[in-house]
């Protein structure tokens, strides 16, 4: 061989090779975030003013509730007048308050869409006092705010406002259709606001009571029930 074709069938050429990843479903529990600035790396811990013990840890799987906010619409004098209380705000072990919220994970990676419902369990009541139930109340959302934690995502549609039936059927509180609401997802009610007693409070979620609904000097209580299924939303 010349010294020419040898330097030629030493150049070595090109060669192709792949790359590849994959990705399935992840089952762990989603820890709660920030709901006005929702960042995975930064979880929070929220408080739960009805129980000492803390709120419920979320929902295992990839389509899950992650957490939803106890509401506590503070300690009010009896009135015989109608009256509309303001849920406190959400405080957090870190000493801040957030507006109340729930948030939701989708991490199947199908794309399939998704519905989120609440329903009361039964009006306000106190089984020991001699007026039971606090006939007539009801509470109020409004004012929602969504925010997810992707890119280039298309967001669920939370419904503007909405009143609980504590005898009737549950209510939609957001929904992704086909092809949207991939990721973790919050829908905080509405806004801050810090009363002079030094209460911060979210006034978009409310307490309705009558004031011809007899009260005893006690505490009522009532649970809500949030149901996340792989039904997606609908685009009408």
């Amino acid at each position: 061989l010349s010294f020419s074709s040898l330097a030629k069938a030493e150049n070595g050429g090109t060669y192709d090779s792949n790359g590849s990843v994959q990705f399935i479903p992840n089952k762990d529990i989603t820890e709660p975030l920030d709901p006005e600035n929702p960042n995975p790396e930064e979880p929070v811990t929220p408080i739960d003013p009805t129980d000492p013990t803390g709120p419920n840890p979320g929902t295992p799987g990839p389509l899950s509730i992650d957490y939803a906010s106890s509401l506590n619409f503070g300690e009010n004098e009896i009135s015989t007048k109608d009256r509309v209380y303001a849920a406190k705000a959400q405080e957090l072990s870190d000493g801040r308050f957030v507006p109340n919220y729930v948030q939701i994970t989708d991490n199947r990676g199908s794309n399939a869409g998704w519905s989120l419902h609440v329903k009361q369990n039964g009006q306000f009541e106190n089984e020991n006092a001699q007026h039971t139930t606090l006939t007539g109340a009801s509470i109020s959302f409004s004012e929602p705010t969504v925010k997810g934690t992707l890119n280039d995502v298309s967001a669920p549609t939370a419904t503007n406002s909405f009143q609980l039936d504590p005898e009737g059927a549950s209510t939609l509180v957001m929904s992704a259709v086909e092809g949207a609401g991939a990721g973790t997802w919050v829908n905080h009610f509405g806004n801050l606001t810090s009363l002079e007693n030094g209460d911060v409070i979210t006034p978009a979620i409310e307490l309705f009571v009558p004031g011809v609904t007899p009260k005893d000097n006690t505490e009522y209580r009532t649970s809500l029930t949030w149901t996340l299924s792989d039904v997606p939303g609908n685009n009408n």
